[in-house]
């Protein structure tokens, strides 16, 4: 059956989407991914939630709890606030600038009520890139913590695309929803217009838009959450990442509130403050990178958080040296999982017995994931290739000629390296773009990064290849030292030996760089392009 006719009366975004044969296979073989025709996913996210447990604790923090009536209060008085006052139409995108707060997914689950489109941007953004976004997006309307304004205003005004910014914390927009009343019927959207618009964070370069659906909100938890987490109203999730990530804005509020559970948002990300709200908020499960999991071993080396049920690993390869350690002081696995922004969350990962670890897992149910080679074709076990992704959500890059690159023969191409072993496994080597050839030899950056990471002298390090007259390229290491004073030559040496005893010889990094900090998106992914770049 075809999807309903799109609600949208600004078609815009609908109309620079990829031609279809550009998109990739998608499949909804799966019972929960039968979607109705009419579907607007802030609706299932919240309204079904206020009608089955009105007085259940939506979210938790420093500023007291919300239920999902007083939630629904907040989020249909910005509807129409939006509609009415700043006059948004089904179709429109808005903006959204705020660091995580109760304030910011309200004004999310509104804007997409109402029909829109929304695009939520990272706290740390600047003019020049939120310039770039308004641009692409071609955004007129957005809602922005008064804290963070600032970069915004320069941005707004005759002449420039952005035309209206409406501010919470100041009282401005607060004064025009007490000026409304606490009731909006949701416009009813096909399941699949457009209501997000997520960038990439920039791990090789420029970002790029990727346009989801309102049943790819939906299928992200009635996947990954619903097979491999199997949460129930008694959960509390919380996570780092900001709401504008999609792996951050999955775990805070489409996760939780698909399942009728709460979400703790965290003061801070310190392992201090982070242990401290895992304490505070009775939190249950935990979503973050592996950077963090290593800071709260080094402050809590024992790192027991009893009421934590699940500790959650994406955004960048979990070690096996990282797994082990956690596993050695907690006594829990942390659940690994590969996801991108373009397929909107995790498709491949594992829980409890099923881990297996050093490996990101399987592919969750919904999706299907092989290697194939530089031709397409599926490579036999434990061969290195291509990592292939196909399931109920896809790329589709909002008018970007980098479709074609992303998406092949209806694959999602994720511009990962992986083997898949014989129980269908799989298994990080690199990104495709961090495979050093030296000498004629395969070296997979990350695997050396493992192998350096299990030395004690060792917080951080990143690997990459570095032009070489003589092999091509050599391994070079970039190394945040745990005691910035032993960096010296002697440590360069030790360091190598031991790669050397670790893993074959020749993946040794001949070059060893030692800095303060490496160089990160805002989601914490490591842009190693940039060290490359110099």
């Amino acid at each position: 059956m075809m999807p309903a006719p799109t609600a949208h009366l600004d078609t815009w975004v609908r109309d620079r989407l990829p031609p279809r044969e550009q998109w990739p296979s998608l499949i909804f073989d799966l019972p929960e991914l039968q979607y109705p025709e009419r579907l607007n996913c802030a609706c299932e996210l919240l309204d079904r939630n206020v009608h089955e447990h009105a007085a259940g604790v939506a979210i938790r923090g420093a500023g007291g709890d919300w239920s999902y009536a007083r939630l629904a209060d907040a989020v249909n008085r910005i509807c129409q606030v939006l509609v009415a006052d700043l006059g948004v139409v089904p179709g429109n995108r808005v903006l959204l600038r705020a660091p995580n707060s109760p304030m910011l997914i309200a004004a999310w689950l509104a804007v997409v009520k109402v029909g829109g489109i929304v695009v939520t941007t990272m706290p740390m953004l600047r003019s020049r890139e939120l310039a770039g976004l308004l641009e692409k997006a071609q955004i007129r309307v957005a809602l922005c913590d008064y804290t963070l304004v600032a970069e915004l205003r320069p941005l707004c005004g005759d002449g420039s695309v952005l035309r209206r910014i409406l501010t919470w914390g100041d009282g401005e927009m607060e004064a025009r929803m007490s000026a409304k009343t606490a009731s909006f019927t949701a416009i009813a959207t096909a399941q699949d217009d457009p209501c997000l618009i997520a960038f990439t964070s920039g791990t090789t370069g420029a970002p790029k838009a990727t346009v989801h659906f309102h049943r790819d909100v939906l299928a992200m938890a009635d996947t990954f959450a619903r097979h491999i987490l199997r949460p129930d109203r008694a959960d509390v999730f919380a996570g780092t990442p900001p709401l504008a990530f999609t792996y951050g804005l999955g775990a805070e509020l489409v996760f939780p509130f698909r399942f009728g559970a709460g979400t703790a948002l965290l003061a801070g990300t310190s392992p201090e403050q982070l242990a401290e709200s895992l304490q505070r908020f009775e939190v249950t499960r935990l979503f973050t990178a592996p950077t963090a999991y290593r800071s709260l071993l080094r402050e809590f080396p024992d790192a027991r958080f009893p009421r934590v049920r699940s500790f959650i690993s994406a955004g960048e390869h979990l070690p096996r040296s990282t797994s082990d350690a956690w596993y050695d002081s907690s006594g829990c696995r942390i659940i690994d999982g590969i996801g991108a922004t373009e397929m909107i969350h995790i498709f491949i990962s594992a829980a409890d017995q099923a881990i297996r670890p050093g490996s990101t897992g399987r592919a969750v149910p919904g999706y299907r994931a092989c290697v194939l080679d530089e031709e397409l074709h599926p490579l036999p076990p434990g061969t290195v290739g291509r990592l292939a992704v196909q399931g109920p959500t896809g790329c589709r890059y909002l008018a970007d000629e980098r479709q074609t690159d992303y998406v092949k023969g209806g694959w999602n191409l994720t511009g990962d390296s992986y083997s898949m072993d014989e129980d269908g496994y799989f298994w990080f080597q690199s990104r495709t773009d961090d495979m050093i050839i030296s000498s004629g030899y395969n070296i997979c950056g990350p695997e050396v990064e493992g192998a350096l990471l299990e030395h004690p002298a060792v917080a951080e390090c990143a690997v990459v290849g570095a032009p070489d007259p003589e092999r091509g390229h050599i391994v070079k290491a970039f190394v945040v030292p745990r005691d910035p004073q032993s960096a010296d030559a002697s440590l360069t040496r030790l360091l190598q030996e031991f790669v050397k005893k670790t893993i074959a010889p020749y993946k040794y990094p001949r070059a060893i760089e030692y800095v303060s900090s490496l160089p990160r998106t805002q989601t914490g992914k490591l842009q190693r392009f940039k060290l490359r770049d110099g």
